[in-house]
């Protein structure tokens, strides 16, 4: 069944994937469930991006950005974007490599609709890859905090309670992103939805339902242990900042938390290639994340070719 008279506006972030971007379009636009609205941030994208979403079916909203924001800044962006612009119950988020099937949003929908109490938050996808095996980039792990009740009222729309979600397709209740704030521009990449997602999260309740199903269309079906060369300094610095600044977490998850992510250094550490590379990617890291805690979205993007609508939201979220 279709989840009533709620309006759900879908953001997708884009740089440098046009060919995959009309993929994710054309398939917003012939979902079962309609889309009510979308929004398209170019993370100052050097081929034609913008011009693939003048395009489309569709009217959508562009955001065309004057330099790349990475995905947080980008997901920072669309979200301030869809509140300020669209007003929508709920806010649906993805990458331009994230092809939604046909009936992905009537899953989101029909999980938020008919979960039997109002502290639901967030709804997330089933991620797949090409090949229609699980992505284990993006598989969910159910709630390790959940107690018997939350276990309950998850089983009976057929989902698993979750304490994290991941941008490749999740979706989040408008009113309590309006409350809690953005994702974390500072960020750029890595962690960034794990600390909003948390964040929203934080005594609310969230679900990853197997009733919609997105593609990852990633260039490999890869882990969240492969080794990231250079990129490690972004998971050490946001991992830091997290744990020492973010409101996401309390006391006894970050205990959890960062345990589980020395652990996973370890198994990346131990199948790299040139930990040389990994080594120097933790000591920078480290150092920035020991150094600062992240900027405030309206200084990190305020140069950035945002909107002035955007921007005030933005502003005044933090």
């Amino acid at each position: 069944m279709v989840g009533g008279p709620s309006r759900v506006t879908a953001v997708v972030v884009a740089y440098n994937r046009r060919d995959l971007l009309v993929e994710v379009l054309d398939a917003l636009a012939r979902q079962s469930r309609p889309v009510d609205a979308i929004v398209v941030v170019n993370n100052a994208s050097t081929d034609d991006t913008s011009q693939v979403v003048r395009d489309a079916e569709r009217e959508n909203t562009l955001i065309e950005l004057t330099r790349n924001t990475g995905g947080a800044g980008g997901f920072a962006v669309g979200m301030a974007a869809a509140v300020a612009r669209h007003r929508p119950d709920w806010i649906w988020v993805m990458d331009d490599d994230t092809v939604p099937t046909e009936d992905a949003l009537l899953g989101l929908m029909n999980a938020a609709t008919l979960y039997p109490e109002p502290r639901l938050a967030a709804v997330g996808s089933r991620v797949v890859w090409t090949d229609g095996a699980e992505h284990p980039m993006n598989t969910p792990r159910p709630n390790p905090f959940a107690d018997a009740a939350e276990k309950k009222a998850a089983d009976t729309v057929g989902a698993m309670p979750v304490r994290s979600l991941s941008f490749v397709s999740s979706m989040y209740r408008a009113d309590v992103v309006y409350k809690v704030g953005y994702p974390i521009a500072d960020y750029f990449l890595w962690n960034d939805d794990f600390e909003f997602s948390t964040r929203v999260l934080l005594g609310r309740r969230g679900l990853s339902t197997p009733a919609s199903v997105v593609v990852h269309k990633t260039t490999r079906r890869g882990a969240t242990d492969d080794d990231p060369g250079e990129r490690f300094r972004f998971e050490v610095r946001n991992k830091i900042w997290m744990f020492r600044h973010s409101r996401s977490l309390t006391r006894g998850e970050k205990t959890v938390y960062g345990a589980s992510s020395l652990a996973r250094w370890v198994r990346t550490a131990l199948k790299s290639s040139d930990r040389r590379v990994l080594r120097e990617g933790f000591d920078s890291g480290r150092r920035e994340g020991l150094r600062h805690p992240p900027r405030l979205n309206s200084e990190v993007l305020r140069d950035a070719g945002v909107p002035d609508d955007v921007l005030a939201e933005l502003r005044r979220a933090e």
